[in-house]
């Protein structure tokens, strides 16, 4: 300050004068604009956010690694004190404002406690942050809890990674491990709003999703939970006392937990919720809606219920149907339909934040058009709005004119879309008249009565923001580059510019404090493009503006929900109201900084609306009343002697949360009747109903069974639907398993049904001429397109081909420029939207099949053709392969016989040109490169003429070589692969099939390993026309060791079998194989009845004709060893709950008796289902064998012109009346209806099979009771075991000698495994060949491990330094993976690795903002072996395709008609075209055929 010299006091006049002018001076002046300052930063930031409650940020550039912070909302930044470049991520606890987390690249990762002022920095053991999940998850009541989600992965980072999840209980002081082999954990309060059942008690529960207990299988992965950090965990149960499997994600919404469950073979999902973090319930959703994987939305729920949004049209035009749950998250209503959300999944619903009840949402116009053209034509979109949540919807309105506004599904801001905390504001982008216009054509609007009318606030697109409690709206135009920001004091009816001092940026993003209460706000923008883009970020400051702070006066009331006529509406039993700043008040709130205004409540009286449906009860079709959903709760004490009546529930109670008082009671309890407490009467017998078709017979049938997750309300909840073809060429259809029939498409003539193999809903239904009539929901509607041309009539292939993840691509083969004669060539086509559009893919072709399966490929498009080379029929046919709907292609082999598309594998039998026309075998686990098959040594077939692809399933193919190929004496030898399909040894000589190619060899379903074939003894004679001589054969350990079947010492009626039955070389059980049935879906076994087996046979020296006096019906109980006959006579069978039901009836014998069991078959039970005699052709059930229904399918005696079907109805037995009790988590208890059980070997002295012991859930026969939902038989591994010889099998080159061992053939050389470092450059060593190689299946551990026994492991020349350094950590099993099975490539196993965690893949809960085997190919100690075809791709587990290469002989299962191509089509149940996986012939290639 300036002061005269000659004086050091000044005149009071003076001083006064020169207060005057320091008033007055710009220094101390208030401003009449913002501050805005600027800050450059060399990359765009990747995250930025405020602490709340504070003027602190921090900002993270990715690309640098670095973290910046900024005390002062933007204004002046540094940068936070960890290791430079290491920053990776960056999250703000959200529930705790001083604290915040930076993720770093490797194990090590930073924490503040201070808002970033300090850093303190923390480890996760040998981890690093997951790829696939967020990292971090929060406990909302105590921040200093937290789970991390990270990967543990060997070699190098890349390979073998493991989800692991962490946890810290004192905000990272100390780290430890939660749980390995998760999908994702979370704290049951996972938000403010969870309430437990027990808070102290489950303060701590976490709630994970795991994979299976012994398989990563996606099936498998199911939830575990525990309240003392996974000290000890239970898997709780989900679906009354059972457990679910197949558990996708989950997520905590508000009050609630939310998980989804998929089964396999269906899109759609199954929901659980709960609000307690204990008991869950599964949602019902309405008939007519069913929930489908990436297809549905948790929106922004209430504390009261649950938002969801459900796709009901698919991409590229998606749209939705609004529905909202109950109080408890069990029922859910419809609110809106054809809701507008884009292909994530993102939906147009906003919740009016802080104010009950008020629902912003965008509905498509023109929603039949986007129907009909499955979501390619462009939506219409409009804007409505709800002030009841919910229930009612109106149109937005500005200037009397319908407004429409950009919402969530095309996101040009951070933060909400339209609202904050600011008591009533709302603005948004959009544009008046019929629709909204492109974003570029829109306008700002805003809002100041929470939306009930809106005005024109700036013309052009703008981002926008709120603050000072809504005293200042930011806006900053949108549409290109600008200089200034504008700003509103009153509610948007006046603007303001301020220029920005860098000049014309572009908007990235415009934000303030997450409770809009600041008077800061934060811009940031890009100035320039390309190489020289400049990122700034701008602090806008309104603080030392002139305006005066807020007095009473300057506030109003407003009430916050209103209706038409402006009165205030109750939601949740209450008024709300707010005091907030009046429009054109001229002051700043100030004082309120960094406090959101609190809302008055009016308590309403109660309306129909504040209640819902009390638990039994559901609405009624109307919606008014809530009626009862089965037997009441039987109230204690109560109904007994001759009372009659009680008091209980009127089926409603008041909404748990609702405030209001008075009015009306209705949930006042009423008197009922005792009667309504009891369980449906069951009568004790069984019910039949019999049906008659017109006809001569049938043309097949086939189940489109509902799977675990399908929809569980209305008639979907049970039906059990069956679709049938009779010889006319008419089409029926069932919902309840043969009760009652429907004709449909009556004015069609379907020449046959094509059940998806891959989704049960879905089916076609093929005409002769190019329509083709198709169902997707099980038979609730019937849909239809035109194909390019009529179907082909090549009666050995198939007209459709499907893809296994999306059910609407299709390939149609059919046939085009048919002579007068009939004979054509066939053409393919494509589509992508089910038949609605498509596109030639080749010309001249045989087959064109998808081989995207699900985990081989990424190349969703990849397709094979066998096309004739230049287009001439005749010629040889090429094996064409090309993954963009052949724009390119790539030609595979130059001359095919056939390929197969196997679980695991693809294998392609070609013309041998070097060897005399023999067929040679090569194979691929990716689709993409393809390795020589290299038969074992021993093995000598001069020319091979057809191959029999028989099963993959055991991470092995099983081929059967013809040897002998003369006809009626055809016979074989089955030879086992390698993990990759590519090398050859020798399993059993001599092995019986027939003319048309097919093998008595049949897989054990539900238990690893186990086999039957039927071998011809007399092998000389036979090819001389003596005609075979036939007997069973048996393995238990996938092929490695066979022997003949025990006989029992008793036939069926006590009296002892002719022969000696102790010797086993003369006396022994031979079974009616493959070759001989009728119906190939009559399989031995079933994957729900674990170790039951049931076969028709004989006991002697050879197996005899299969007549009534020389066969018997045999079972087994325990996988083969033990077997009692059981009926004399051929008889049918099938098994029903899964096995605690078997039923049985006369083949090629009338009959009107069937024989059923209920206790493993010691006991028989006839009963007669009919009084004429019936000539039975086939006895059906589900295919999953879980219905306690079944069909039997025939003639009656004296009708020739009519077939009939009996429908058996076993769910009125009473001793299985009630659902039988399963502990999961206490499988022994003394209540429990089952016991573990553990298939034993008696070679095996430990029962060891494949290296381990596993056990497996069994009803108890005696209890009566139905198991009902599908059990996971699999319980656990008890115990892994030590190697032995068993788990061990000859390598290539190398034969078994007489003593067991596996001796090097003389002559040859041992496999050089050295080659491998040459095929692969990142390979660091081998071992030397030992002469053994591990059996897939096998998981043992230690003990004899003759892979390695006595061998030397050597480095690849180049690498002898990495080896050292790498063998340091690598224990045997690794040394075992990585020296004797063929190379992973690095970027293989990145590929995996990511195919097996990406969740989104799998399906995600997104927040607004076959029966498999248990011991899959996704096991570790599976997996790797299995790794590489000449070390170029990692192998992924997968459901086969269906390959159809000859016809069945005969004329179908009941005669004429198409035959059937696959014995696993029958296996499952699902016709023609369901899954292969054997019985595949590659080729009957005789000399003189091409």
């Amino acid at each position: 300050m300036w002061l005269p010299k000659y004086s050091t006091r000044l005149p009071a006049v003076w001083q006064l004068l020169l207060l005057q002018l320091l008033w007055f001076s710009p220094a101390a002046a208030k401003k009449d604009k913002p501050d805005i300052s600027s800050y450059r930063f060399d990359n765009p930031p990747s995250n930025f956010f405020y602490f709340d409650d504070s003027n602190t940020l921090l900002l993270h550039d990715r690309e640098a690694g670095l973290v910046h912070r900024s005390d002062d909302a933007g204004k002046t930044w540094d940068k936070v004190d960890i290791d430079g470049g290491k920053a990776w991520d960056m999250w703000r606890h959200p529930y705790d404002n001083q604290k915040a987390y930076i993720m770093g690249k490797g194990s090590t990762h930073w924490h503040t406690n201070d808002q970033g002022k300090t850093w303190k920095d923390f480890e996760i053991p040998k981890a690093r942050p997951s790829l696939f999940r967020a990292p971090l998850a929060f406990h909302a009541k105590d921040s200093n809890k937290i789970l991390i989600h990270g990967e543990i992965c060997r070699i190098g980072g890349l390979i073998d990674c493991r989800e692991v999840t962490f946890y810290t209980k004192d905000g990272f002081e100390k780290v430890a491990k939660l749980r390995e082999n998760t999908r994702g954990c979370l704290f049951a309060h996972g938000t403010p709003e969870f309430k437990t059942g027990d808070d102290d008690k489950n303060d701590d529960r976490v709630i994970c999703v795991t994979t299976g207990r012994i398989s990563f299988d996606r099936r498998q992965h199911r939830l575990a939970v525990s309240s003392d950090f996974f000290q000890e965990e239970q898997e709780p149960n989900l679906e009354g006392d059972r457990t679910v499997q197949g558990i996708i994600n989950i997520a905590v919404v508000k009050g609630y937990i939310v998980a989804a469950a998929r089964a396999p073979n269906t899109d759609e999902l199954a929901m659980y919720v709960t609000d307690d973090a204990t008991t869950w319930h599964r949602a019902v959703f309405p008939s007519d809606s069913r929930i489908k994987e990436d297809a549905y939305t948790v929106l922004e729920s209430t504390s009261y219920s649950i938002e969801v949004d459900v796709m009901t049209v698919d991409p590229p035009n998606p749209m939705g149907v609004l529905f909202t749950s109950n109080s408890n998250g069990t029922y859910f209503t419809k609110n809106i339909a054809h809701t507008n959300r884009n292909v994530n999944g993102i939906v147009d619903f906003e919740k009016v934040q802080n104010i009950q009840g008020i629902v912003l949402v965008n509905v498509v116009d023109n929603w039949e058009e986007v129907e009909g053209s499955f979501g390619r034509a462009g939506k219409k979109l409009k804007s409505q709005i709800s002030f009841d949540d919910g229930r009612t919807f109106k149109d937005l309105t500005a200037d009397k004119k319908s407004l429409h506004l950009h919402s969530v599904s095309e996101m040009n801001n951070v933060g909400r879309v339209f609202s904050s905390s600011a008591p009533g504001l709302v603005m948004g982008v959009g544009n008046t008249g019929k629709f909204l216009k492109p974003y570029e054509e829109g306008d700002l609007y805003v809002s100041s009565d929470a939306g009930l009318t809106w005005m024109q606030a700036l013309e052009e697109a703008h981002k926008y923001e709120f603050g000072d409690q809504g005293s200042i709206l930011v806006a900053i135009y949108d549409e290109g580059p600008t200089d200034v920001i504008q700003y509103s004091l009153n509610y948007g009816k006046k603007w303001h510019k301020v220029d920005l001092p860098e000049g014309k940026i572009k908007a990235k993003a415009l934000t303030t404090t997450p409770d809009s209460t600041a008077m800061k706000f934060f811009l940031w923008g890009v100035k320039g493009g390309g190489s020289g883009s400049q990122h700034w970020v701008f602090a806008i400051d309104f603080e030392d503006m002139h305006e005066a702070k807020c007095s009473d006066k300057d506030f109003e009331d407003w009430t916050a929900r209103v209706d038409e006529d402006k009165k205030a509406i109750c939601v949740m039993g209450r008024k709300q109201t707010y005091r907030r700043r009046k429009p054109d008040a001229d002051c700043f709130i100030r004082e309120k900084k960094f406090e959101e205004i609190e809302p008055d409540f009016e308590k309403c009286k109660c309306t129909k609306e504040d209640f819902e449906c009390d638990y039994n009860f559901i609405r009624s079709k109307d919606g008014k009343d809530c009626v009862r959903d089965g037997p009441l709760p039987d109230p204690k004490g109560v109904c007994k002697g001759d009372t009659k009546k009680y008091k209980a529930s009127s089926g409603f109670r008041k909404i748990p949360g609702n405030g209001c008082e008075g009015g009306e009671d209705l949930d006042k309890e009423v008197e009922r009747d005792c009667e309504d407490t009891l369980k449906p009467i069951v009568s004790g017998k069984i019910n039949t109903e019999k049906t008659s078709f017109p006809g001569k017979g049938f043309r097949g049938y086939y189940y489109l069974e509902r799977t675990e997750s399908s929809s569980s309300s209305g008639k979907a909840s049970k039906d059990e639907t069956v679709v049938m073809r009779t010889d006319n060429s008419k089409v029926y259809i069932t919902r309840d398993h043969g009760k009652t029939w429907d004709q449909i498409l009556k004015d069609e003539e379907i020449k046959d049904i094509y059940p998806h193999p891959h989704f049960n809903d879905v089916c076609y239904f093929l005409t002769p001429s190019n329509t083709v009539h198709y169902t997707i929901n099980r038979g609730d509607t019937f849909g239809h397109f035109k194909a390019k041309s009529e179907p082909t009539r090549d009666r050995d292939l198939q007209a459709l081909a499907f893809h296994a993840d999306y059910k609407d691509w299709l390939i149609w083969t059919g046939a085009v420029d048919c002579d007068k004669k009939g004979a054509c060539h066939n053409d393919a086509w494509y589509s992508t939207d089910r038949g609605g559009n498509w596109e030639y893919l080749r010309r001249f072709v045989r087959k064109c099949e998808f081989i995207k399966e699900e985990g081989r490929n990424k190349k969703e498009k990849l397709v094979y053709c066998e096309q004739f080379k230049d287009e001439k029929l005749g010629g040889p046919l090429e094996l064409q392969a090309s993954d963009n709907w052949f724009a390119d292609k790539q030609t595979k082999f130059e001359s095919i016989v056939d390929f197969a598309t196997m679980s695991e594998f693809i294998i392609v039998a070609s013309k041998d040109q070097t060897d005399g026309g023999s067929l040679k075998v090569d194979a691929s686990v990716d689709g993409q490169t393809f390795a020589d098959a290299l038969f074992p040594s021993n093995f000598n077939v001069p020319i091979q003429k057809a191959y029999t692809v028989l099963d993959s399933h055991t991470h092995a193919v099983f081929m059967h070589v013809t040897v002998g190929n003369e006809k009626d004496a055809e016979y074989g030898s089955i030879i086992k692969s390698n993990s990759n399909g590519t090398s050859y040894v020798l399993s059993l000589d001599n092995v019986n099939r027939n003319t048309p190619g097919y093998v008595d060899f049949e897989k054990m379903l539900g238990l690893e390993g186990v086999a039957l074939v039927n071998v011809v003894a007399n092998v000389e004679e036979a090819v001389k026309g003596t005609g075979k001589k036939l007997k069973t054969m048996i393995t238990h350990n996938d092929g490695g060791e066979w022997s003949l079947l025990k006989a029992p010492q008793n036939d069926p009626e006590g009296t002892s079998y002719e022969c000696k039955t102790g010797d086993v070389a003369s006396c022994s059980l031979h079974l009616h194989g493959y070759t001989e049935r009728r119906d190939p879906r009559s399989v031995f076994s079933s994957p729900s009845a674990v170790g039951l087996m049931m076969a028709v046979g004989n006991v002697g020296e050879y197996l005899t004709d299969k007549s009534e006096t020389t066969s018997d019906t045999f079972i087994t109980r325990d996988g083969g060893f033990v077997w009692q006959a059981v009926k004399k006579g051929n008889y049918m069978w099938e098994y029903g709950d899964q096995g605690s039901i078997i039923v049985i009836v006369r083949d090629t014998v009338a009959t009107n008796e069937i024989f059923y069991s209920l206790d493993e078959g010691r006991e028989w039970i006839p009963y007669k289902f009919t009084d004429k005699k019936v000539n039975v052709a086939i006895l059906s059930t589900v295919p999953s064998d879980n219905s306690l229904n079944f069909l039997l399918w025939g003639r009656e005696e004296d009708r020739d012109s009519e077939v009939v079907t009996f429908n058996l109805d076993f769910s009125q037995l009473k001793e299985r009346s009630k659902q039988c009790k399963l502990d999961e988590n206490n499988p022994n208890s003394e209540d429990s209806d089952y016991y573990l059980w553990e298939p034993k070997h008696p070679a095996q002295e430990n029962h060891c099979l494949f290296g381990h012991i596993a056990q497996y859930h069994r009803k108890i026969p005696e209890r009566e009771c139905f198991n009902g939902r599908s059990i996971q038989h699999l319980h656990n591994i008890a115990r892994h075991c030590e190697c032995t010889r068993s788990d061990f099998e000859c390598d290539y080159n190398y034969e078994p000698a007489k003593d067991g061992s596996c001796k090097l053939v003389a002559g040859l050389e041992p496999p050089d495994h050295s080659k491998i470092c040459k095929e692969d450059p990142n390979k660091i060593s081998y071992f030397k060949p030992t002469g053994y190689r591990r059996v897939p299946l096998s998981t043992c551990r230690g003990g004899n491990e003759l892979e390695k026994y006595e061998s030397k492991e050597v480095p690849c020349r180049g690498h002898e330094t990495e080896y050292e350094n790498a063998h340091r950590g690598l224990g045997g099993f690794w040394i075992f993976i990585l020296g004797v099975v063929l190379p992973v490539g690095i970027a293989s196993a990145v590929g995996y690795w990511v195919w097996r965690n990406w969740h989104g893949k799998f399906g995600s809960i997104k927040l607004g903002g076959d029966s498999g085997s248990p011991f899959d190919a996704e096991q570790p100690w599976i997996k790797y072996p299995v790794a590489a075809v000449a070390g170029v791709v990692a192998v992924l587990a997968a459901v086969p395709l269906l390959v159809g290469s000859l016809w069945r002989w005969g004329m179908g299962m009941f005669g004429g008609g198409r035959r059937y191509t696959t014995r696993g089509s029958f296996a499952r149940g699902r016709g023609d075209y369901a899954v292969v996986d054997e019985d595949e012939l590659l080729g009957e290639d005789e000399d003189e055929e091409v």
